[in-house]
This record gives structure tokens, sequence and C-alpha cells, in this order.
């Protein structure tokens, strides 16, 4: 199953739901306004417990009938399984310090974030495999602006599992309304993201939450100052080309052919990208705005925009997870990297990026 969402026999639904918009091959359920934490864990069919229970060995003789010998189950010291109540699923195993963090807490931690129910907005959420893995979509009630008219959402995003791999993920993503495009920017030395391990206490967990959102308004107000300065410096075409190729470059090797002009070195595959990224950049209506058509801003867009809205991904699960953690969040960080230095040295200082 290519997507991977989670199906439960029992419900005959699959877990995940989205307000308005359809994903995920449009599986699951689709519901046209927010719900509240509650209502978001029915509508995402994450209304599961998960249990540490102990682990034994068996007699595979004995359980075939090929011995008389009763040999008694031996319990695994120090490791358990982590298992799904509802349909008595095995999702994992994990050690004895490995503490269980349930998919309402998961919500919990959302909800404490912002602190009352009208603050956060439930987006999506879901869960992978036998429902080992989870994710929840939240979008805060602030707005980053971009000149006057240009509005940048406030997301955040969580996932975490019940298997051992991994920690507690949760993530500030803005999105641009006018074309949802995923910006995953950190700026100077701050993250975007905060880890909890599974073996972290509940107040560990809130405190975690109240860092989030001191992150969360760090780099909106940081990200807002920045975007806002990018719309206001010009740049041309043959700026924008170069800016892309950079951004888009595979590796190392690429990025010397460009500095040695060898162009005609390049694959074919790398200049069908470019020349994909550099058509949205000129095309897209959404590219035509004061605030991108010209701009920095504009050629920071064409390059996310370009994962968002252009490339070809196999499912909607490659593309949430090149995006969220894959190639297009890397050359998004990219550009945004580049673009910051043009910004502060011109098209002359990319040359140090070589």
């Amino acid at each position: 199953m290519a997507h991977n969402l989670n199906y439960n026999q029992q419900t005959d639904k699959y877990s995940f739901f989205s307000v308005k918009e359809k994903a995920w091959h449009s599986l699951g359920q689709i519901i046209s306004d927010y719900p509240t934490s509650a209502e978001a864990i029915q509508f995402a069919g994450l209304n599961y417990t998960v249990e540490k229970r102990a682990l034994f060995t068996f007699d595979n003789d004995n359980q075939n009938g090929k011995s008389d010998l009763i040999i008694p189950e031996i319990e695994v010291p120090e490791h358990y399984a982590t298992i799904r109540t509802d349909t008595e699923q095995v999702l994992g195993v994990v050690g004895k310090d490995y503490q269980v963090v349930q998919n309402i807490d998961a919500f919990s931690f959302f909800d404490s974030i912002v602190g009352n129910k009208n603050g956060i907005l439930y987006e999506t959420a879901g869960a992978l495999g036998k429902g080992e893995r989870i994710f929840i979509t939240a979008k805060l009630p602030d707005y980053i602006r971009v000149g006057k008219d240009d509005l940048i959402e406030q997301y955040l995003f969580l996932t975490t599992s019940h298997d051992s791999y991994g920690s507690i993920t949760a993530a500030f993503t803005p999105v641009r309304i006018v074309c949802a495009n995923t910006l995953n920017a950190a700026l100077k030395n701050h993250s975007n993201c905060i880890k909890i391990k599974h073996t972290a206490s509940a107040q560990d967990r809130l405190n975690q939450a109240h860092k989030l959102l001191g992150i969360t308004n760090q780099l909106a107000a940081e990200l807002e100052e920045v975007l806002n300065h990018w719309s206001t410096i010009r740049v041309t075409d043959l700026d924008v080309k170069r800016l892309v190729q950079i951004a888009m470059a595979p590796n190392k090797e690429v990025l010397q052919k460009l500095q040695n002009d060898h162009k005609d070195e390049l694959s074919t595959a790398y200049n069908n990208v470019v020349s994909s990224v550099m058509e949205y950049a000129f095309s897209s209506p959404t590219q035509q705005e004061a605030t991108t058509k010209g701009t920095l801003f504009g050629a920071y867009n064409a390059v996310t925009g370009y994962f968002q809205n252009v490339r070809n991904y196999k499912d909607d699960e490659s593309k949430f997870k090149s995006i969220m953690y894959g190639t297009g969040l890397q050359r998004s960080q990219t550009a945004f990297d580049i673009c910051d230095r043009f910004s502060r040295h011109g098209i002359g200082a990319l040359n140090y990026l070589f």
C-alpha cells in the first residue's frame, strides 16, 4: 500500500482526517470545520491506547507437537512489546525505560502550546502502518505578513511513534496561503524543531511545549523581518537562474561545474529540474504579485513552490516526506541560505558557496 495509511478493519476506515482539502490518495475523512482535539482524535482514528507488555520465549517443537517435553516460557529481561490494545497488534519492541506517549498526549501537547480552545486549529492527523507512527498538523492563529497582502500561515507539525524508532518531534512550518509553499526556514542559529525522548516525563514534555512556542514566536518575528526585506530587493532573471542552479545542485561536483562554467557537462536531468523551477518562477500566477515578481523573495518562493506544486512524486507520502524532512526541505533550506547571503553581499558572494 503506497500511501501506508493505517486501515482499521474493525471500523472499515483509514486513520486520517483533513479539513476541507483532500490528501493521501483521497482516503480518510474530509471534514468541513476545524475540530477540537477530542474530535480530531476520533476523526483520525487515533482513539486507541498502547501498552507495554512483557516478552516471552516459547518452545517451537512443543508448539508443533514434535515433543512431549513441556518447556516453560522464559521472560525476555528488560524488553517489552508495545501493543495496540484495540487490535492487539504488536507495534514494536522497546526497552524498560521507554515510556509510551499515548495519542491523546500528543494532542494535549499541542493544546498546551496555545492554552485555549480558540488558539490552535487542527488541520490533519493520522496513523501509518499498523498505527505505530502518528502525525498531526495544526495551524496557529497568527500570520507572517510580507508586504500588505501576502500572508504566510504558521503551522506546527508533530510526529511520534510507538515502536522505539525516533523521538517525539515537533516542528514549526510556515506555509504561504496562496500556493501552499512550505518554507521550513531555520534562521540564524535557531532550529525550527524540538525532539523529546520517550523517556521524558509528562512535565518535561509540557516544558518542551512552551519551549516550542517560544521558538515559534521568535522564528515568526525573524522570518517576517527577513522576507519583507527580501521583497524589496530586486533581482534580474540571470540572478534568479544563478540562485536556482546553486540551490538545486545535488552535489559538490555539480557546483564545481557551475563554478568552472562547464555547463555542457551538466546532466539533462539536472538541467530539466532547473528549467522547471525557472518556468514556475516566471509563469506561476502566485509569482506575479508585487512582493514576489522580480524580487529575491520571489526567487526563494520559486524553489519552495517547485517542490510543493510542480515536482512529480510517486505518491502523496513521498511528497510529504520530501517537503517535511527530505530533499524538498534540504533544497529549500539551501535556497534560504543562498538568498540570505545574496541579500547581504550581492550575487558575487555566491562564489563562496562553491
